[in-house]
């Protein structure tokens, strides 16, 4: 895979349409005219209705929202992708890590990982937020940039659904933020690494996610430093806070 995996969705049109998917502004569409839609004939509004359920709340729409995310129009399967990270049930996250592994569009595969990265919040049981941590970690470690970015994202969400998430997740998040090429993936691993830190205890794992904060604060990208910085921060840690008043005062020495 490389980042030009955009293929056939790449036209003004469909970034507009893109855009608008997360959108909260203007009036909230009817859900049961959105729920005869989801089923409709018309590839056109079986899309917009998925979009629909990126604000709307039904589980009357997960297993339609479900069955969209094999749509051959990679738009519905997008729209589906980020409609079932507001509509998420258990049936749905396993649709969900099933088509990440399947799906040849990038921006499906980043629709489904942000999806993924609610598993955490909405349902804090082991058994099924422990589901996406291996297809989350593999989209880190060999995705596109562009679900790069949002896996990383997305596991920071997860870590902070136990300890035992956050250490799992955090030597993945450490390499990537040590070795990925890509400056805008660093710097949401560096955020990541700093929610899943605050789940763990004092200790080895720990200490080696600290040392690569503190490295990250020597990246060659701003940004980076900068995420690193503000993660260091967030945590209190002492030698983190030690190295970033050295870093500080270095042009004065």
């Amino acid at each position: 895979m490389d980042d030009n995996d955009f293929p056939f969705l790449d036209t003004p049109d469909t970034e507009d349409a893109l855009a608008a998917l997360p959108s909260e502004e203007g009036d909230r569409p009817d859900p049961e005219i959105m729920l005869g839609l989801l089923t409709s004939e018309d590839v056109t509004e079986r899309m917009l209705a998925a979009r629909a359920f990126c604000e709307l709340q039904d589980e009357r729409a997960t297993p339609h929202l479900i069955h969209l995310l094999q749509e051959s129009c990679p738009l519905v399967r997008v729209s589906a992708a980020y409609a079932l990270g507001r509509n998420l049930s258990t049936a749905a996250v396993d649709a969900l890590i099933q088509q990440l592994e399947r799906d040849w569009n990038g921006y499906v595969r980043k629709g489904i990982v942000w999806a993924l990265g609610n598993c955490g919040v909405r349902f804090p049981f082991p058994e099924i937020y422990r589901r996406t941590l291996e297809p989350l970690i593999r989209a880190l470690q060999t995705d596109i940039s562009a679900v790069r970015l949002w896996a990383a994202s997305s596991l920071g969400q997860v870590a902070e659904a136990s300890e035992d998430a956050a250490a799992t997740v955090i030597p993945a998040l450490a390499l990537a933020l040590a070795q990925d090429t890509i400056a805008a993936v660093r710097s949401n691993c560096a955020w990541a690494l700093g929610h899943a830190c605050r789940k763990i205890p004092l200790g080895q794992l720990y200490t080696e996610a600290i040392d690569h904060l503190i490295a990250a604060l020597h990246d060659s990208d701003m940004g980076v430093q900068e995420d690193a910085k503000a993660a260091l921060f967030k945590l209190g840690d002492a030698r983190g806070l030690q190295a970033i008043e050295d870093l500080e005062c270095e042009p004065f020495a």
